[in-house]
């Protein structure tokens, strides 16, 4: 044993519950609470998914170390990923920057006919992406998963690092 109890699996395991409990609390927030996501909200999305199928191929028993820690690399780099979104969507919050024309529903063409009306009608409405749904603490939920992705990155990160002499 080299000092610490540290195991690749152990890292791809918890990458993938994170992961997981990640994108339970987005679908909760929407669909038990009714907080409608905006754009930048379902991109923040992607990245978590991304991870936890990284963990999950990394916990195959026919993944090699090296392979199982290249893996959570990845891994820990779609945490990171997801973390310039955040805070992309934080600024955007806070009106520091604007938003893409997805977050305000800009450039929609305009119906032309009744058909396109109704069909306009019964799509859900666009959720500006700079009004935050919910807040704790001044703290919109952009904000929290940016802490959140990135010490889920960084600390995948420095268990790869710490692994990689283990693994080598």
């Amino acid at each position: 044993m080299s000092g610490h109890p540290l195991e690749p699996r152990l890292v791809a395991a918890t990458v993938v519950a994170a992961s997981f409990g990640a994108l339970a609390a987005a679908y909760i927030a929407e669909f038990g609470f009714g907080l409608q996501p905006c754009v930048l909200c379902l991109y923040q999305r992607v990245p978590y998914a991304v991870a936890a199928l990284l963990g999950a191929v990394a916990l195959l028993p026919g993944v090699g170390g090296r392979g199982r820690l290249a893996l959570l690399t990845l891994a820990g780099l779609a945490f990171l990923t997801d973390t310039g979104i955040a805070a992309y969507h934080v600024g955007v919050e806070q009106h520091w920057w604007a938003g893409t024309a997805a977050c305000s529903g800009a450039g929609q063409p305009q119906p032309a006919t009744v058909a396109e009306l109704q069909a306009m009608l019964t799509r859900p409405p666009v959720v500006a992406c700079d009004r935050p749904a919910w807040e704790l603490f001044g703290v919109s939920m952009a904000g929290y998963n940016a802490v959140l992705s990135l010490g889920l990155g960084v600390a995948t990160l420095a268990a790869v690092r710490l692994l990689w002499g283990k693994i080598a």
